[in-house]
């Protein structure tokens, strides 16, 4: 990594610049600004992640960069979070979005502004960037989102296929943790202790107000850009990894966008692609660049002219949980879809794939498929993150073995595998997965989809399967560009659980598959190249390391209970940023068990600690959060704790048992 400190402007820095928005709140923003110039376009990051001690370390050499190359840049906090005033009440609310917009016309009326505007962000700042373009801003010219999605429902951490992400807890667990603690009392002054109490009592149960919408209903179509493409005028930019959750927004943008839009899928986790723990990375500052001085300043980069979609094609290699570098090759397409990828269609036959014959296959449950899942979010710094060896899993599936293959397949988008099922009870799930099956006989994973066969006629509503009946049902799976070699083999795997990505039915069922195929989208001409310039970003913070942390992550099945237990630990060590005294620590204990082969008794248990202080002042937040089925019934708990030194200032204990529909 190339670190950058000469620039065509000098900056200036403000930590604490009031953006003052029309009800009179007043929200922080961190501002690199170059110095007596202007004015200039802008550039926003628009977070609830705590700039002064959650992002700091990323936001500084990132945002330091533009400024340096002539851009003011704004990193500010949400409202209720933070530095800011204010209370948080959902993600992505009503409220969030139309400070957003807000936000956007300041900056646009600041002296220091010239009345054009971008904003960028992963995550958190993808999604929302996505959604205020939507509501058409007039100052917002561009927009880089990253690790995103254009369907809060389809395509977050909440539901997949219309079945519950087990992340949904995860994260329930995480945000509550996340906006727990208080402003800094360097920048807010006296008043903190008042408005981190506020904010406390304030705290939504987040977890309850996700599983009571368990279909696709307004809740989540506020927010879903795909419920109106054509609503974003501004350029979009769209990047993520085929290792992160979020794999699929950049073909759905490239593919409906009318406004100018550019996708890039590449190797990565859920990170900034320059700072990607699974190499290649990309030169993600430079890039971003062209795209703000084209939109932006009107300098002729040439992003206009390219690719609309571009892609690194993975190559196969032996399944590792901590791969740290994918060999491949980057990959473009002029337009998207592609006339370069055609659909080849794979039929089912008795254990086989490619020839289509009669055949009955039953699938038993077993909660024990699932467990060389990986993370649904990889970061890139916990114990074995990514996909291990599929073939355990692949023993407790019903497997589709193509013929080994006498040429190269470059699969380039979505798979799709069409199923002919029938379920002796009237709830029942499907988990599908692409694998590529090597000659050692490990089998990797290329990607997966689910379906929840109660939404087989969609997702707005669910409805009961009659147990008997077969019904022709298509999955989806997540976009993948992946090169499969000669003298491999394509393998589908379907089971009815996989535990701990999704969260079981409360009852065990058995499936009867009778018919289907494969449909693998392949790239069959068109083998143009693409080339980024390497990574490089601007001066790192100075963080000081006062303890080291530690991860671990463990399976164990108990022989005389039944009970398997998965536990995953993270503690982030104590660390001192010397820019501003802040020192933070946070650790994460999670705990995922089952026992036997009862899908009623899959309990998730996780306990967040964060701790923020500096000299003789700190604060700390602890969260406990479980969840359990019971009698058609989710239930979930969370107890929020809170500690001024060593006296505790706050407790508030939620719990609500929610129908599982």
């Amino acid at each position: 990594m190339k670190i950058t400190t000469d620039f065509p402007y000098s900056i200036t820095e403000n930590r604490d610049m009031a953006v003052m928005l029309p009800d009179g709140t007043r929200l922080s923003a961190h501002v690199w600004m170059p110095e007596n110039v202007g004015p200039l376009p802008a550039i926003l990051e628009y977070l609830p992640y705590r700039k002064s001690d959650g992002t700091a370390h990323r936001d500084k050499p990132m945002h330091a960069y533009f400024a340096g190359h002539g851009y003011v840049c704004l990193r500010v906090d949400r409202r209720g979070c933070g530095d800011s005033e204010g209370l948080f009440d959902d993600e992505y609310s009503e409220q969030e979005l139309s400070d957003g917009v807000d936000i956007i016309h300041w900056i646009a009326k600041q002296p220091w502004c010239d009345g054009n505007v971008g904003i960028q962000g992963i995550s958190w700042g993808g999604f929302n960037g996505l959604q205020i373009a939507a509501r058409a801003p007039e100052p917002l010219k561009a927009v880089i989102t990253i690790g995103s999605t254009v369907d809060r429902y389809a395509d977050d951490i909440h539901y997949k296929g219309g079945i519950q992400v087990s992340e949904n807890v995860g994260w329930a667990a995480t945000s509550m943790s996340w906006f727990s603690t208080p402003p800094d009392p360097a920048l807010v002054g006296e008043k903190w202790r008042d408005m981190w109490l506020e904010r406390l009592e304030a705290t939504p149960f987040l977890g309850s107000r996700w599983m009571e919408h368990r279909d696709r209903d307004a809740y989540w179509k506020h927010g879903s850009v795909c419920e109106d493409y054509s609503a974003i005028k501004a350029a979009v930019l769209a990047l993520g990894g085929q290792l992160d959750g979020y794999r699929n927004t950049m073909s759905h943008l490239a593919a409906n966008l009318e406004a100018p839009v550019k996708g890039i899928l590449g190797p990565w986790t859920h990170k900034y692609p320059h700072i990607s723990t699974v190499q290649p990375s990309i030169g993600y500052m430079q890039e971003a660049l062209r795209w703000w001085d084209h939109w932006l300043k009107g300098i002729d980069t040439g992003v206009e002219n390219d690719p609309a979609y571009r892609a690194y094609v993975m190559d196969s290699i032996a399944p590792s949980v901590s791969c740290d570098h994918r060999p491949g090759e980057w990959v473009s397409e002029s337009v998207w879809p592609s006339p370069n990828v055609i659909e080849k269609a794979l039929p089912f036959g008795d254990g086989a794939m490619g020839q289509a014959g009669e055949f009955t296959s039953n699938l038993s449950f077993d909660m024990n498929c699932g467990q060389a899942c990986g993370e649904y979010f990889p970061f890139g710094f916990g114990p074995g993150e990514l996909p291990d060896d599929q073939t355990k899993d692949d023993a407790l599936s019903l497997c589709f073995d193509g013929p080994v293959l006498d040429e190269d397949q470059v699969i380039l988008g979505a798979p799709k595998v069409a199923l002919t099922v029938s379920a002796d009870a009237p709830k029942a799930q499907i988990a599908v997965r692409l694998c590529d099956v090597r000659p050692d006989g490990t089998s990797a994973l290329i990607s997966l989809g689910f379906l929840n066969l109660r939404h087989r006629n969609g997702f707005e509503a669910g409805e009961d399967l009659k147990p008997g009946e077969a019904y022709d049902v298509t999955v989806v799976l997540d976009q993948a560009a992946y090169r499969i070699p000669v003298g491999h083999r394509v393998r589908v795997s379907v089971s009815s659980s996989y535990w701990p990505y999704i969260w079981p039915e409360e009852q065990p069922f058995e499936l009867q598959i009778t018919g289907g195929d494969l449909k693998l989208p392949i790239k069959i001409r068109g083998d143009q190249g693409w080339e980024f310039e390497p990574p490089e970003m601007g001066p790192l913070r100075d963080i000081q390391q006062l303890r080291k942390g530690d991860e671990s992550k463990s399976w164990e099945t108990n022989s005389e209970t039944g009970e398997t237990v998965l536990t995953i630990y993270g503690d982030h060590g104590r660390n001192e940023d010397l820019e501003n005294g802040l020192i933070t620590e946070s650790a994460v204990k999670e705990v995922w068990r089952f026992v036997g082969n009862d899908p009623g008794s899959a309990r998730a248990e996780i306990s967040w600690s964060r701790s923020l202080g500096r000299e003789d002042w700190e604060v700390r937040t602890n969260v406990q959060t479980e969840m359990w089925s019971e009698a058609g019934h989710f239930v979930l708990r969370q107890v929020l704790s809170a500690f001024e030194g060593d006296k505790q200032v706050f407790e508030k204990v939620f719990e609500k048992r929610i129908a599982r529909g």
